[in-house]
């Protein structure tokens, strides 16, 4: 048997920008962290040599590759050309909250496979097979930014570049900045899941408006000017960044908030939060805010009916837990 896992990722400004329609003509960055909370694959021999069986939300049992019904399943197990195999999905976290769920899906399942085969593989190389496989070969709407955080771990800053190479600038701080910026960090659930194919789809349709670029480019600048911030240890102008951020990032496309979301982002705002923002394309999932220690109760009496998770940086990225001697 062997065990990967890849984290999610908390991003705070500069969303979108990964985008091919907009990396491709100005060039993009983004600055996020990866949490310690996880997607698990696990991969064994099947005792059935020809069937291949698939657990996840579903269970699969299937006599080839190509009739498999999950599509990340389906295309990377066919590029591997791996049969006869059992494989287990787990994660600490539901898909579709805003977390780059699926990127850290891929991620580890093809870590996992290469690992089946005895190869290693870099981080590098890693995050680009799975922006090949979710961009290229199943034409998902999305964008670079979730596929390297969950390689790569850690509090980064990611520079999109139109020739499509991505560069990866780790934020450097004192251990107290780190712990600041942890502390202060709070995450709701606000319950549901969303689609974000569609609203990346429409978000990228968009971005081909000279106005919309235009916000897009601004939220690059935010990005820069809090990694800027980060690097001085002045962890305290994530707030008011991040609200800037999300003001620019809900105007993109009609399905990233609506009056219920803004409603609950004014009622933290209201009880101290200086900042934050809906993650992931939007809609629905979690949404992050930058509250100062002293305003930590006040927030969260403000957001009680929801669910509020609490979580770490994580600085491994994607990583193999466990090999099984036998596992060749």
């Amino acid at each position: 048997m062997i065990i990967t896992r890849a984290p999610f990722r908390v991003s705070f400004c500069g969303g979108g920008s990964d985008l091919p329609s907009f990396y491709e003509k100005y060039g993009g960055c983004v600055l996020s962290t990866t949490i310690r909370k996880y997607m698990y694959l696990t991969i064994h021999k099947y005792f059935h040599k020809d069937r291949i069986s698939l657990k996840y939300s579903e269970h699969e049992d299937a006599t080839a590759c190509q009739n498999i019904r999950h599509k990340y399943f389906r295309q990377c197990l066919s590029d591997f050309h791996i049969n006869g195999v059992e494989i287990t999905s787990v994660a600490d976290i539901p898909a579709g909250t805003g977390l780059g769920s699926s990127s850290s899906f891929t991620v580890a399942l093809l870590h996992l496979l290469h690992t089946y085969r005895g190869e290693y593989i870099s981080k590098y190389k890693l995050a680009k097979e799975a922006c090949e496989v979710e961009i290229e070969k199943l034409g998902e709407p999305v964008g670079k930014q979730d596929q390297y955080a969950a390689a790569f771990g850690g509090l980064n800053f990611y520079e999109f570049l139109p020739s499509g190479f991505v560069n990866i600038e780790p934020i450097i701080m004192k251990k107290e900045s780190y712990r600041r910026l942890e502390q202060n960090l709070m995450m709701f659930y606000l319950g549901g899941v969303h689609s974000a194919s569609e609203i990346l789809k429409e978000q990228s349709e968009n971005l081909q408006e000279k106005e919309k670029a235009r916000m897009q480019i601004e939220m690059c600048h935010l990005a820069r000017t809090l990694k800027e911030e980060f690097q001085k240890n002045n962890v305290d102008a994530a707030g008011e960044l991040l609200h800037e951020n999300w003001m620019l990032k809900k105007t993109l496309a009609d399905g990233i908030t609506n009056p219920w979301i803004d409603d609950v982002y004014e009622h933290a705002r209201n009880a101290g939060a200086a900042g934050g923002k809906l993650l992931g394309a939007g809609g629905a999932g979690f949404m992050l805010f930058y509250v100062p220690e002293n305003r930590h109760g006040a927030v969260r009496k403000a957001l009680s009916e929801f669910r509020e998770l609490h979580f770490e940086m994580d600085n491994a990225g994607a990583s193999i837990i466990y090999v099984d001697k036998d596992f060749g």
